[in-house]
């Protein structure tokens, strides 16, 4: 039997009080508020009464340290994935509001419906749906949680909504240590439930975009 459900977990906050864009560099820890937001998730799940019997994550370090508390709660060891990573973003080690007022760096603009700052829409469609494809195929019952980070959970929400990858950053519903949650019947996906556990509304870093 493959999995019952897929959770695609949202990392906590980010301790990064010079605000940069930080993408896949190294070192960016979880704040304190994050650790919190992070167990807040976990709690979610294990109070819907789900029974998580495998766990992923992204090599970034918040989150592999969003992770541990799907680790202890359900006694795993989480599996790195490299597929759902942060994507590449030009932008990355800069403060946005600075560089968006470099002239030099506007050309990175030009085709927001690609993007042309980072990596396509497309690319992250497909590591993501071939990563949710592959952990539901080889679990055998309970669920799945995969920690990744904004970008791809919001495209793998358009892309099993049937909905265009295009679209604003800053439209993405995906909160903080937020659950999305996913279901297969035969080879189609559908989303059946999203909810914000954490307490957000003192974050200081919500995700640069």
């Amino acid at each position: 039997m493959p999995a019952d459900r897929i959770h695609l977990v949202r990392h906590g906050e980010v301790f990064n009080p010079e605000g940069v864009l930080y993408g896949r560099l190294p070192g960016y820890r979880l704040s304190e508020s994050g650790r919190e937001m992070a167990q807040a998730a976990a709690d979610y799940v294990q109070g819907e009464g789900r029974t998580v019997t495998r766990l992923i994550c992204s090599p970034l370090q918040r989150a592999q340290e969003s992770a541990q508390p799907w680790a202890l709660a359900y006694r795993l060891t989480p599996v790195i994935d490299e597929r759902v990573i942060e994507p590449t973003n030009v932008f990355e080690g800069t403060q946005m509001r600075k560089a968006l007022r470099n002239p030099l760096n506007w050309l990175h603009l030009r085709r927001p419906s690609l993007p042309s700052w980072g990596e396509p829409f497309r690319s992250m469609e497909s590591r993501m749906r071939a990563a949710m494809d592959d952990a539901w195929d080889s679990t055998s019952g309970g669920d799945v949680v995969i920690v990744s980070h904004q970008a791809p959970i919001w495209i793998a929400h358009l892309s099993v909504a049937g909905e265009k990858l295009a679209h604003d950053p800053r439209s993405r519903r995906c909160a903080l240590s937020s659950v999305t949650s996913f279901e297969r019947r035969g080879t189609t996906w559908r989303e059946v439930a999203y909810a914000e556990p954490a307490a957000t509304d003192s974050a200081v870093d919500v995700g640069a975009v």
